[in-house]
């Protein structure tokens, strides 16, 4: 699958907060990209904050736009608020799943875990990081030593994160159970969903 392959610390520093690259980043250079950043005033018009904060979440969760809108789409189709409904299918791909377990360093190490095959669901292996979970499925790390040890190594480092309430994570087994659904405070705060669906509106 495609991916983002370029400069990962301007993508933070173009939306002010953490998201891909080093994080300290932003303590040294906590402006734009480029060299109008540090003095930059221009006031964004509606459609570049619409914009802006769709690509946030697609950097977020690193994907391409047409896999984008395609959830976005799905979302648009089901029942419930559509904003809402769009981050909760983001949330349970399988790859952001196996982040939030711990069992990843970052989302991108997740769906390299989950495409080469050392994640299963429900005691079958699936290798495709947008497979979406629903509630009851359990997610494990395969039972082989070179599996296990990333994920150990992974949920080591991880300890301060805390797991959402919506999964029930067993750290001997390196497995968890999908209880129900994210609620909307479960869910990053810091996107305003309501901005995506009013870009995609206009199309």
């Amino acid at each position: 699958m495609a991916r983002y392959t370029g400069p990962t610390t301007r993508i933070s520093r173009r939306f002010g907060t953490y998201i891909l690259g080093s994080a300290k980043v932003l303590e040294r250079r906590n402006f734009p990209p480029g060299q109008h950043g540090p003095k930059s005033r221009r006031k964004l018009s509606e459609y570049a904050i619409g914009l802006n904060e769709k690509q946030k979440l697609r950097f977020i969760y690193g994907l391409l736009e047409r896999q984008f809108r395609r959830t976005f789409a799905i979302a648009k189709r089901e029942r419930g608020v559509t904003g809402e409904r769009f981050l909760q299918l983001l949330e349970t791909r399988l790859d952001s799943v196996v982040y939030l377990m711990g069992f990843a360093k970052s989302r991108a190490q997740a769906r390299q875990l989950v495409n080469h095959g050392h994640v299963k669901v429900n005691a079958h292996k699936v290798d495709i990081a947008s497979y979406s979970v629903v509630a009851g499925d359990t997610v494990e790390i395969k039972a082989n030593n070179n599996s296990r040890q990333i994920a150990t190594r992974a949920l080591e480092e991880n300890r301060a994160r805390v797991v959402p309430g919506w999964i029930t994570r067993n750290d001997e087994a390196l497995s968890g159970v999908i209880t129900r659904l994210p609620a909307r405070d479960e869910m990053d705060p810091s996107i305003n969903e309501q901005l995506i669906v009013e870009y995609y509106s206009r199309f």
